[in-house]
């Protein structure tokens, strides 16, 4: 089994298979309502894909959920280590130190 991307991505897919689930709708059926191959969709929710800002809104609304909804309390924290957490005070700080 393939792991998922990141926390985040785990989460945001647990929510939206619950809000699928609780509505009593198949992967079939709201990948066909939000326009997208149910291959991709079954990937969200799993955590194993990384879905442009769009397809998050559509899922969102056939889903009948608020975007906040679904991603709320998942921070910087829960991205993947790999990428690390980096702010734009932590940009500044580093073009100031290069240009002294």
């Amino acid at each position: 089994m393939i792991e998922p991307l990141s926390p985040a991505a785990r989460i945001f897919g647990e929510r939206i298979r619950r809000a699928r689930l609780e509505l009593g709708l198949s992967q079939e059926a709201v990948a066909e309502l939000a326009q997208m191959h149910v291959t991709n969709f079954g990937k969200i929710e799993r955590g194993t894909a990384n879905p442009s800002f769009l397809t998050v809104l559509r899922i969102a609304s056939v889903l009948g959920q608020e975007l906040a909804t679904l991603t709320d309390g998942i921070t910087a924290e829960h991205l993947p280590d790999e990428l690390g957490v980096l702010t734009a005070a932590d940009f500044i700080r580093a073009r100031d130190r290069a240009t002294g």
